[in-house]
């Protein structure tokens, strides 16, 4: 038997959610002995937003009931400010902000966009709760990093949105908005690697290095510690560590590139990544302790991935390899397309990869066909690490990391016996 009247269950059930977001948001502000409001006051501005849209629908007044009610808590808001006794002394306009947001939540609530508001009210929260160490990662950004992301939003906002999507050119293999949705999603991974290091730095030890820089650049860090490795014989070790670590990431980064791409392909893609992960990772676990003896090792010189210049080399190199893979998977068959996997390979995976996967979307190359591409162009690149190993690092640096860079080259061929 139900104690609640059927016509108040979607409206209690709204206000109830409105008072749990402003609760949540209110806990946050009642611990911060500076702000000018708490628990109590964000949990009646939810209800407010919620009772002003239920008021704005019921009788007619619509977005204006919504106004007048803004207009309701900002004028309180004024009001309180002018009569308090605090200091003088500018203390920001968060609280305020937040109020604002929260009497908005309220009003989407009964709008039916609960969900959403849900999401936006904890999102507030963490911004709230987190406010020193964004306070701390602004201090630590440069404008350098700051242009970056800029120009990473360009390339995504601006440049991508504006591209028509048809197919053109011989074997209608090149799409010039999915073309640059490739350099979006590569120059985003590289961007998020690239700004961790030049805000985490090397201070946090070689792992980290190891990790970011696989993300922004595994061949630069490669190059760049292998030259470390062979001016700074002590820390030998810890280079090796860290190229391996950048090398795992490789397959790791891909592999999250691939389910975007092509969701389909990454069951038997994760599987011959693993392959190659887990004696990588084994292999980095085998001189964990070393690590912890690194001293402060140098920052990899990785480009601005989202550089205009940078994005549209990239651009311009997935689309001759997606030509040419084409044009030879026509003449030679999947031989052909193995051959621009190995070559391609060598120098940028990358490329490589997306152009498979874009083949294998197309259904011009069967799944099965797609995963040896894949895979041979990661071992060609890896072959290519190996060299800058040997040649710049020497003998030194070859014995600690051959192994490990050998043993992932072999779990990818493992790996194919799988499929």
């Amino acid at each position: 038997m139900s104690f609640i009247v059927p016509e108040l269950a979607v409206p209690l059930e709204a206000f109830a959610t409105s008072l749990g977001i402003g609760l949540l948001i209110g806990m946050e502000r009642e611990r911060r002995p500076d702000a000018a409001a708490g628990l109590r006051t964000f949990a009646l501005i939810a209800l407010l937003g919620c009772l002003f849209a239920l008021l704005g629908e019921r009788t007619g007044g619509g977005p204006w009931m919504l106004a007048v009610g803004l207009l309701v808590v900002t004028g309180t808001m004024v009001a309180s400010n002018f009569s308090s006794q605090q200091e003088e002394q500018f203390r920001g306009f968060t609280t305020e902000a937040a109020i604002i947001v929260t009497y908005g939540l309220g009003a989407a609530i009964w709008h039916g966009y609960t969900t959403l508001a849900v999401m936006l009210g904890i999102a507030t929260t963490t911004l709230l709760y987190f406010k020193a160490e964004l306070k701390q990662l602004s201090e630590r950004t440069t404008p350098k990093d700051i242009n970056s992301i800029l120009q990473f939003a360009v390339l995504s906002l601006v440049i991508l949105p504006i591209l028509p999507s048809q197919d053109f050119g011989p074997y209608s293999a090149i799409n010039p908005r999915q073309i640059w949705w490739m350099v979006v999603l590569i120059s985003g991974l590289a961007l998020a690697g690239y700004l961790a290091l030049r805000i985490i730095g090397a201070r946090h030890g070689a792992a980290v290095l190891g990790i970011f820089g696989g993300l922004a650049s595994s061949t630069a860090t490669t190059m760049m510690f292998s030259r470390h490795a062979a001016e700074h014989g002590h820390l030998v070790r810890m280079s090796a560590i860290v190229i391996l670590i950048a090398n795992v990431m490789v397959m790791i980064r891909l592999g999250i590139v691939a389910s975007v791409v092509a969701p389909s392909l990454i069951g038997p893609l994760a599987m011959v990544f693993a392959c190659g992960i887990v004696p990588g990772v084994a292999m980095a676990l085998y001189g964990w302790k070393e690590l912890a003896e690194a001293g402060e090792l140098p920052m990899p010189e990785v480009k601005n991935p989202t550089e205009l210049k940078t994005a549209v080399s990239f651009g311009l190199l997935y689309a001759v390899v997606l030509l040419t893979a084409a044009w030879l998977q026509d003449v030679a068959g999947n031989s052909g397309l193995y051959i621009v996997a190995l070559v391609s390979g060598l120098t940028d995976a990358d490329a490589s990869v997306l152009s498979t996967l874009r083949m294998f979307n197309l259904d011009k190359v069967a799944g099965t066909e797609a995963v040896i591409a894949v895979t041979l162009a990661l071992v060609a690149n890896l072959i290519f690490k190996i060299g800058l190993v040997l040649s710049i690092g020497r003998g030194p640096l070859a014995r600690p990391a051959l192994p490990g860079l050998l043993a992932i080259g072999a779990g990818l061929g493992v790996g194919l016996l799988f499929i």
